[in-house]
């Protein structure tokens, strides 16, 4: 028994190794900052006019809730600095006025096309029918597909583009909805259409999360003090005490004499760190490799 159990154990090891399952502790460190921006309604259904500011809204809910990033709303940042300018107009208190300052830069945009968007029933009679909501005896499936890009906020380089689909179905007694609708309401989520939304959701998140764990984490250095290393992302960001970071100093920025576009640059290696203290906004680090005088303001923190 003890030899069955010891294979088996192995056996789901070598599955999920295989499958691409990420196990726990290969999501801890820090978190990647993304942003979801403008995903469009190219499935044809017009009619659902908001159909991509849902999809937009729910993807940024599901990113949040996994932990696993740093999410930066886009959609809101026009509310935010109308808020920044209003206050700084003079017309509100003091006390209770929003300071002006700069939105934080997001690593990653996610962003993309939905496009397919669709729902049938067979057999069966459609029932019974309140405020567009159906309770009827037919089978009904439901099918949303999408097309998920990861682009760099800095270059505009699209690093990967994936289809994701979900589908869902309802047999017996299926729950239909009709007429105008958000999918992010509690009716919607119970239908077959909604059910595959949420599975196509949770797919995209899991694609995110796998592309974005091969990339480099990137911080940069505050200042050098008592012979500390300061670097601007603490424990909201997923640091933690004990973690090892290196320290680069960019280089100059290599550009295309014909397009003007940056190629790159040539970077030096100035330290090796590891975060002693956590904050929730900021870590302080001793260096364990190099020179801590080397070190300077806006150096590169790579992970």
């Amino acid at each position: 028994m003890r030899k069955f159990i010891g294979f088996f154990s192995l056996f789901l090891l070598i599955v999920a190794i295989s499958t691409g399952i990420v196990f726990a502790k290969d999501l801890n460190g820090p978190k990647k900052t993304v942003a979801v921006v403008g995903f469009e309604n190219a499935s044809g259904l017009r009619s659902y006019i908001n159909l991509g500011d849902d999809f937009t809204t729910q993807l940024t809910d599901a990113l949040i809730q996994s932990g696993k990033f740093t999410v930066l709303s886009r959609t809101e940042l026009a509310k935010v600095f109308g808020e920044q300018d209003l206050a700084a107009s003079g017309r509100m208190a003091k006390s209770l006025t929003a300071k002006k300052g700069k939105a934080i830069p997001a690593q990653i945009l996610v962003t993309g096309k939905i496009t397919e968007f669709q729902k049938g029933t067979e057999g069966g009679s459609q029932g019974l029918s309140i405020a567009g909501v159906s309770i009827g005896g037919s089978k009904s499936t439901a099918h949303i597909a999408t097309i998920i890009q990861i682009i760099d906020s800095t270059t505009g380089e699209v690093l990967d583009s994936k289809r994701v689909e979900g589908k869902a179905e309802a047999g017996g007694f299926s729950i239909g909805y009709s007429g105008s609708f958000s999918i992010g309401t509690s009716s919607f989520k119970k239908t077959p259409l909604g059910k595959a939304t949420q599975i196509a959701i949770d797919r995209a998140v899991d694609y995110i999360a796998r592309e974005l764990s091969g990339m480099p984490w990137k911080g940069r250095v505050v200042t050098v003090k008592d012979g500390l290393v300061y670097i601007n992302s603490g424990s909201n960001a997923g640091i933690d005490s004990g973690m090892t970071f290196a320290v680069w100093r960019k280089g100059e920025s290599l550009t295309d004499p014909e397009t003007g576009i940056e190629l790159g640059s040539e970077n030096k290696k100035i330290a090796d760190i590891q975060v002693t203290e956590v904050y929730p906004k900021y870590s302080k680090a001793k260096v364990v490799m190099g020179d801590t005088s080397a070190i300077q303001r806006s150096d590169l923190v790579l992970k």
